[in-house]
């Protein structure tokens, strides 16, 4: 029988929930927002893309909607979700463009960096 592996806990105490497969986020490209010893930009905010965010993320040096072929990155664009850094996501709240966050998607570890009030604040609806 094969062993089943359980997922972590998101940030409302459940089981982590999926991120997004198309297109395919998490620092493991399995759709979860999970992190791990080598996951040094710590990938855990599952986050609903804006176009203030992206443009302000390319302002900070990480351009996220613009395709990068060679590592099967499509760029992303307004409605995507993806697995973010959790230091960008809080500084981009800093800075008044946080995007929506699944928080069912969201990995428990974020509110070490940043309050739940916050992540609920900037939750998706429904």
């Amino acid at each position: 029988m094969a062993e089943v592996k359980k997922l972590p806990k998101n940030v409302l105490g459940t089981e982590l929930e999926m991120c997004c497969s198309a297109p395919m986020t998490g620092f493991y490209r399995d759709g979860y927002c999970r992190t791990g010893r080598s996951d040094y930009g710590v990938h855990i905010v599952c986050a609903e893309m804006t176009d203030e965010f992206l443009a302000f993320s390319k302002s900070a040096g990480n351009d996220l909607s613009t395709p990068v072929p060679e590592y099967q990155f499509p760029g992303l664009v307004a409605g995507d979700r993806w697995c973010l850094c959790v230091s960008r996501w809080k500084e981009a709240l800093a800075a008044g463009v946080a995007p929506k966050v699944h928080l069912e998607a969201t990995h428990l570890s974020t509110i070490e960096f940043v309050s739940l009030e916050d992540l609920k604040r900037c939750a998706v609806e429904g």
